[in-house]
């Protein structure tokens, strides 16, 4: 009966290694193209000449691009987190201010006696809810 090959927990470990540094290079050299693709102040050829860097020699590119741009990378992704904030809190306080509107108009007709409590309650909830 042939011996089947013996995986020890040091190769289980080191496999786990690999795979990590792996996806890690690949997460990493996505970004590089992102930013690639959205830097305003790279011309198109500019932009040509970094792929095929980066497609040819990929971690000698990977590497030399973010020595050199890097901190116009980091700068881009602060301000689009920034931007993605404000986006946010807008719509948040857009929805808050129509829902806390929507409630004041129904107080407002239950008030008047327009509409009773249930329904008011009702609205309420379906607006709420």
């Amino acid at each position: 009966m042939p011996s089947l090959a013996v995986f020890g927990v040091g190769q289980a470990l080191l496999t786990i290694l690999w795979f990590f540094l792996f996806v890690m290079w690949i997460m990493l050299l996505f970004r590089v193209f992102a930013d690639l693709f959205r830097s305003p102040d790279l011309s198109g050829v500019a932009r040509v000449l970094w792929l095929i860097f980066v497609i040819v020699l990929p971690f000698l590119g990977v590497f030399v691009y973010l020595i050199t741009r890097g901190d116009k990378m980091t700068r881009r992704e602060i301000e689009s987190a920034q931007a993605n904030e404000q986006a946010f809190r807008a719509y948040v306080r857009d929805a808050a201010s129509d829902d806390a509107s929507r409630i004041a108009t129904i107080a407002d007709l239950r008030d008047r006696g327009v509409i009773d409590d249930a329904e008011f309650a009702r609205l309420k909830a379906k607006i709420i809810g």
